[in-house]
């Protein structure tokens, strides 16, 4: 069987985009693959984390997984930090990887910003975690959204150059799996700009947490136009905040954006917007209550996350111990 891993950032706040662009999908790929599902705590901390909040917010993680319906006994649940392979992998690749490769990671330039010489450099060294993570287990397969593309092309790269340096075929060339409508979900404010749980209003997201009233009020408030829903998708052209509306719609419903469109063509946003959110609250409330009554029992997550974690370390503890034997490492 393929397997899959994946990992979502623990740094608190979790979305609709989160949900919509990661966390769903991975509860439909448990049948046909085998899966591991990871949260990354140690990419969190390639900007500063408070110790008390990080360690909450990889609970948040964990029970978010859960709560949208990852099984723990099909799949592998536990934080990166608990499994050792991560961080040998990465330096091992960090001697693999080009400076030249690094520098064209577009998503350093945007993280950094223009205090470039301030960043860590872990964020800098970041693509190489990443790919350590995935090659760590010789994951086949990747659920990305378009931001990551690029890193999981990093990941390629690498395992083709080990592969070569040392003559043996030791790391699969990962696939991308790429989901369909809504993998990018943009602000509720600006919909020129992706859903975050950075941006300073909290009516840019809706949080996995919201209650009903809070995601009726933050879809009642989300910025529209003043022209009726479009009869075809090349409608939504250079109408951004109505495109994430309907890719929203369609990503919740199963549907594609066409179909959305052909039920609601001609309406205005006062009939779409509350279509909207009975279908949020219907599909995305239960999460949330569900993450919540979790949250509750942290010694049952943590229990969770323990338990992952030897079933991760059980299949990465091999591969670590062969790629050291490989590189030429004593004691492997």
């Amino acid at each position: 069987m393929s397997r899959i891993f994946s990992g979502v950032q623990p740094t608190g706040n979790l979305h609709l985009g989160n949900y919509l662009g990661a966390i769903r999908n991975f509860v439909g790929l448990q049948d046909d693959y085998e899966c591991i599902y990871c949260a990354v705590n140690m990419h969190a901390i390639t900007v500063w984390q408070e110790p008390n909040e990080l360690r909450n917010n990889t609970r948040e993680v964990a029970a978010a997984y859960l709560a949208a319906g990852v099984d723990p006994e099909k799949s592998i649940i536990f934080a990166q930090s608990a499994v050792h392979a991560h961080a040998e992998l990465a330096w091992i690749f960090n001697c693999v990887a080009r400076i030249g490769w690094l520098n064209r990671m577009t998503q350093f330039k945007e993280k950094a910003g223009k205090n470039r010489e301030n960043a860590s450099l872990g964020l800098y060294a970041y693509p190489s975690l990443m790919a350590a993570d995935i090659l760590a287990y010789k994951a086949t397969h990747v659920p990305v959204g378009e931001d990551q593309k690029q890193h999981l092309e990093l990941t390629r790269d690498i395992a083709q150059k080990f592969n070569n340096d040392f003559g043996k075929e030791v790391f699969p060339i990962v696939e991308p799996l790429i989901f369909g409508e809504a993998t990018r979900v943009m602000s509720l404010r600006d919909g020129s700009k992706k859903m975050s749980k950075s941006d300073p209003s909290d009516y840019s997201r809706i949080a996995l947490t919201d209650g009903r009233d809070d995601i009726a009020r933050k879809l009642k408030k989300a910025r529209t136009d003043a022209d009726p829903l479009p009869e075809t998708v090349d409608g939504l052209e250079d109408r951004p905040e109505a495109a994430n509306l309907v890719g929203i719609y369609a990503a919740l419903s199963g549907q594609s954006k066409a179909d959305v469109l052909k039920e609601y063509a001609g309406s205005q946003f006062s009939v779409f917007k509350p279509a909207l959110t009975d279908l949020a609250v219907e599909k995305f409330g239960p999460v949330g209550e569900e993450m919540k009554r979790l949250m509750t029992d942290p010694a049952y997550v943590d229990d969770v996350l323990a338990k992952g974690a030897e079933r991760a370390s059980a299949i990465a503890n091999p591969i670590i111990k062969e790629v050291k034997e490989i590189v030429g490492f004593l004691g492997a």
